[in-house]
């Protein structure tokens, strides 16, 4: 313990009862000394120290309750920010609350002091999870597809595992997301979606299909908005991942990325992928079925903001030590200790993997963006997405009505800042726009075809 340590009560009220026997038996002089010693090590006044160690030390509820240390003011404050950030859980959200209230206030979201800094710099996490208990919102987990059987090129990909504590960024496990909604039937859209397992980074686009054309289309949007080297990819046994053409897909790259696969029917192998596949695509979007090429391009706006939205202002926290405890009783228990919340692209800057170019175009990014108003956009969308219409029994969609084009590639390129320096066009997109074409959107009720209307996102309230 550090000399600026303070001990917790818990702390406190243990060390006194493993000193509290000693104390009862010994005689004048050795109590004294052990009072002396109590009292450096826990900071209690000698009075209290003896009436504690001569009664019970058994904790006793309080008589009267303590009255508010954090006013409305904190209250209101933090309402904001777990607003702006998804409502993260405390564990995650306390270790950024000062930095995340002085980004908002700079975009005119919240009004800050240095009163309310520093209350909220000293704020305890318990104390920030009861104030979220009257913000959360449920998230009801859902039940995950089963993994398929290998094929034949699944001999040419070893089976391992990217290891937990991996430091080094750019080893990412991928996985799929079927959007088939009750029945699994025709061609629907997927979701692919790769997490970086160093830093948390998380990528994710859009697929009508799963073929090796659209498969390779989206690691291609992928690897143009990637900002770091791509050194590993991990997935499942899917003919999707390990077929011939993907294989010689990766071969072809600068740089091949090493390439494995999990055990079959062990989903634990890609577990981050997996538990993001839940709280990043599932729980927007739910079991909905989508199968258009409109919705493809929609999602894909969607996913371009949570791109920015995630790798940007969500903190992640990373487990950093396992330890199995055996009680008295014999029972077996593991403890598990997390570092201190952080974002993905914080951890990608701690990394030094990032140019200093790189550094400054996304750092820059993040400094023009407005987290709470991108998190009302992404709901907006998502609300527009579920009101587009399905496919129409008669009508083929035209998966190649999908694929990046190099106009989309150059969008891509520009919406995250790597560009060349001789381009003169300051007033550039952030996200590449929908494109929607006349032809593709449904008719009206008068049988005439329908104009396409611009996204009508929620203004910040």
């Amino acid at each position: 313990m550090n000399g600026d340590e303070r001990m917790s009560i818990q702390e406190r009220w243990k060390y006194l009862r493993l000193i509290q026997k000693r104390y009862q038996d010994a005689d004048r002089s050795t109590k004294e000394q052990l009072l002396d010693e109590a009292q450096a090590v826990t900071g209690l006044h000698r009075k209290s120290m003896i009436r504690l160690l001569n009664g019970s030390l058994q904790r006793r509820r309080r008589k009267r309750q303590r009255g508010r240390t954090y006013g409305a003011e904190v209250h209101a404050a933090m309402k904001v920010i777990s607003e702006s950030v998804d409502y993260i859980c405390a564990e995650r959200l306390k270790p950024n609350l000062v930095w995340l209230a002085q980004h908002l206030a700079e975009h005119g979201e919240l009004e800050v002091n240095p009163k309310l800094l520093t209350q909220l710099e000293q704020i305890s996490v318990p104390t920030v999870r009861r104030v979220l208990q009257r913000l959360a919102q449920d998230q009801p987990r859902l039940p995950r597809k089963k993994p398929t059987a290998t094929n034949r090129a699944a001999k040419q990909v070893p089976i391992a595992i990217i290891a937990w504590d991996e430091q080094q960024p750019g080893h990412f496990e991928a996985d799929l997301v079927h959007h088939s909604g009750p029945i699994a039937g025709g061609h629907f859209v997927h979701s692919l979606q790769m997490i970086d397992v160093a830093t948390g980074w998380s990528e994710r686009v859009a697929m009508l299909g799963r073929s090796y054309r659209v498969m390779e289309d989206g690691f291609r949007r992928i690897l143009i908005r990637l900002p770091f080297p791509l050194q590993h990819v991990h997935s499942d046994n899917g003919s999707e991942f390990i077929n011939d053409h993907l294989l010689r897909f990766w071969q072809n790259q600068e740089g091949a990325p090493t390439l494995s696969r999990g055990k079959p029917h062990h989903k634990n192998d890609q577990r981050f992928v997996e538990q993001k596949n839940s709280t990043l695509i599932r729980a927007y979007l739910g079991y909905e079925r989508f199968d258009t090429v409109v919705q493809v391009r929609f999602l894909n706006l969607l996913y371009n903001k949570m791109w920015l939205f995630y790798n940007f202002f969500q903190p992640v926290m990373h487990l950093v030590q396992k330890e199995v405890i055996t009680d008295a009783q014999g029972r077996r228990r593991v403890q598990r200790r997390h570092d201190q919340a952080r974002t993905p692209f914080d951890r990608l800057c701690e990394t030094g993997v990032l140019s200093p170019a790189q550094q400054q175009q996304l750092t820059a990014l993040r400094q023009r963006t407005n987290p709470r108003q991108l998190i009302q956009e992404i709901h907006a969308l998502i609300e527009q997405i579920m009101a587009l219409p399905g496919a129409v029994a008669a009508e083929t969609e035209d998966i190649f009505k999908t694929l990046l084009t190099p106009a989309e590639e150059q969008r891509l390129n520009r919406a995250v800042g790597y560009v060349d320096n001789s381009d003169k066009n300051p007033d550039l997109p952030t996200y590449p726009p929908p494109l929607l074409l006349p032809p593709l959107l449904p008719p009206g009720r008068n049988g005439k075809p329908k104009e396409p209307n611009p996204l009508r996102l929620k203004k910040p309230g």
